[in-house]
């Protein structure tokens, strides 16, 4: 599928600026020149992938714990756009393919680090289906630190069972599974089959279509994907599970709630996630339907904190509200609720639903799904519950480098695409000044994009027009630029003059400021403009806490 205002003293205004400016050319991206042939091969549509378009997968993979290896084939379908008979499939080492075959045949192929170019004998004409079918096996690489870092994880439950998973966002489904392993794609629907031993359980994305009995002593789960899946979302969870359930009535009727926990938290389970209802009710209020009703909604144990791997969010947070225990704001909400239920469920809007079509865009999926924190906040305790929680991550921010990396070389921007990609959002809310527009934008994006690729830039021109205003320069101010904007401003000769400073050429973001407490909406641009004051000569301006801006009298009064 193609597809906290705050008052700033002179001198920290001028080492802001200085260093702000010096940061530009010092904390910026490496020029393209500077990436690796295997970060454009990962990264970029390839002519080998190009002129194909990616229609179905069939992954069958037998997962042998005793040596932490697998084995297996991923059988991939797809339609022929153009006429070309070479075709890139990747796979990480250590693992290897041993063979790749069509219509039955052997097919050569050639290895360049992670990519596989494959030599296509029978002839490839535009608007046929075909597929081929590759056979791999080896050690995958282990997850150091999952999922930041990932890879397999061969963990062992408080019994000593087995507990086994994926997580690869980072690093690339290619790290486990031979695929087309680039965001940009997506196959229509899949089925995923995985073998492991019959005294456990595997539990992977969609709908269980059955289960196989072998004679070795293990058994195979089918799992049906009847939706689009981006690669990173697909995975393996290997564990004593059990299995509790319930149903949701939501905006597209009855969805599925399914629930796999290890057999000793099934208790602490049954009573944390009782917050999936609450959290279905705000995320569909604000965002639409959940985008996957066919495919069900899982919470699934995984050895490690959690990731939103579609329709199969895992889930290892300790059964206790916050960020592991901790509010990342520092406002008392954020233990309110458990972060990972909430964070990765809010991903299966922005992330699975909506995709980042080169991962340089993923501020899409962290930015929006930071932010739905904040809404799921607002919907059961009121807007100053969210507000106090947005700006209080803002001291999270580092402003180091461009939240949106370079294209086409599998490169993300800066961590700020969370914190600051929510307090963008935030600051935009802000500006609409109607929540009605607000809401129906953020479903807006998800019924016009649904399951589609998408880019920043598609995103942004977006809501421009839902505002009918062009934010392209403050999108270029908060995604493409590391300096927070500042008001600056003075009263003098009974007027206030105003200016947008330290920003980017054209910023142009409305404003709402307190003057001696009275609310006024101020539409500055980088050059000084000037309003008539009456009465006082005494004036205190105050921007507004939740623009996610600085501010400075220029007089120093």
């Amino acid at each position: 599928m193609h597809s906290k205002t705050f008052r700033i003293s002179i001198i920290f205004i001028i080492g802001f600026i200085i260093t702000g400016f010096s940061g530009l050319n010092a904390q910026t991206f490496r020029d393209k020149s500077e990436f690796t042939q295997q970060d454009t091969l990962r990264g970029s549509v390839t002519p080998e992938r190009e002129w194909w378009d990616l229609t179905y997968y069939h992954l069958d993979v037998a997962v042998h714990i005793e040596d932490s290896s697998i084995s297996g084939s991923n059988t991939i379908q797809y339609k022929v756009l153009e006429p070309y008979q070479i075709m890139q499939i990747d796979l990480q080492e250590p693992l290897n393919i041993s063979g790749i075959t069509q219509n039955g045949k052997n097919l050569a192929f050639q290895r360049n680090g992670s990519a596989f170019f494959v030599k296509l004998t029978k002839p490839q004409n535009p608007g046929e289906v075909n597929e081929v079918v590759v056979h791999y096996s080896g050690k995958p690489i282990v997850a150091v630190r999952p999922p930041w870092d990932g890879g397999f994880t061969w963990d062992r439950d408080s019994n000593g069972k087995p507990f086994v998973a994926t997580s690869n966002q980072g690093i690339g489904a290619s790290v486990w599974w031979p695929n087309k392993d680039h965001p940009y794609d997506e196959p229509d629907s899949m089925l995923i089959s995985v073998t492991a031993p019959d005294s456990l359980m595997d539990v992977s994305n969609g709908q269980l279509r059955g289960v196989d009995e072998q004679d070795n002593g293990t058994k195979t789960w089918h799992w049906f994907v009847s939706n689009p899946i981006n690669n990173y979302g697909v995975n393996i969870n290997i564990g004593d599970y059990v299995h509790f359930s319930e149903e949701y009535e939501g905006e597209k009727g009855t969805l599925d709630l399914d629930y796999y926990v290890l057999r000793e938290n099934l208790e602490k389970a049954r009573e944390q996630f009782k917050q999936v209802k609450p959290m279905m009710d705000a995320f569909e209020y604000w965002f639409g339907p959940y985008p996957f009703y066919e495919d069900g909604y899982k919470l699934v144990e995984a050895p490690y904190l959690g990731m939103e791997h579609q329709s199969s969010v895992t889930y290892g947070n300790g059964y206790q509200n916050g960020y592991l225990g901790r509010d990342l704001s520092g406002s008392g909400w954020g233990l309110k609720f458990d972060f990972i239920i909430i964070h990765e469920t809010g991903h299966e809007w922005f992330a699975n639903n909506i995709t980042y079509a080169d991962v340089a865009d993923m501020w899409i999926h962290e930015g929006f799904t930071n932010y739905s924190e904040s809404l799921y906040l607002d919907y059961h305790f009121g807007e100053q519950a969210a507000n106090e929680y947005v700006r209080g991550l803002r001291l999270g921010i580092q402003n180091d480098r461009p939240i949106i990396a370079p294209y086409g070389v599998n490169k993300r921007g800066s961590g700020d695409m969370y914190n600051k990609g929510g307090n963008l959002l935030h600051t935009l809310r802000q500006v609409a000044d109607n929540d009605s527009l607000w809401r129906e934008t953020l479903r807006g994006l998800n019924r016009d994009f649904y399951h589609q690729t998408v880019t920043s830039k598609e995103i942004e021109n977006y809501i421009s027009e839902k505002f009918g205003l062009d934010l392209t320069p403050v999108f270029d101010q908060y995604l493409r630029d590391t300096r927070i904007p500042i008001l600056e401003y003075a009263f003098q000769n009974g007027r206030l003059m105003y200016r947008w400073g330290n920003s980017v050429s054209g910023f142009n973001l409305p404003v709402d400021v307190y003057i001696n407490g009275e609310k006024t909406r101020l539409q500055p641009t980088t050059g000084f403009q000037g309003m008539a004051m009456e009465g006082s000569d005494n004036y205190e301006l105050v921007v507004d806490p939740d623009y996610y801006v600085g501010s400075f009298n220029v007089l120093g009064d």
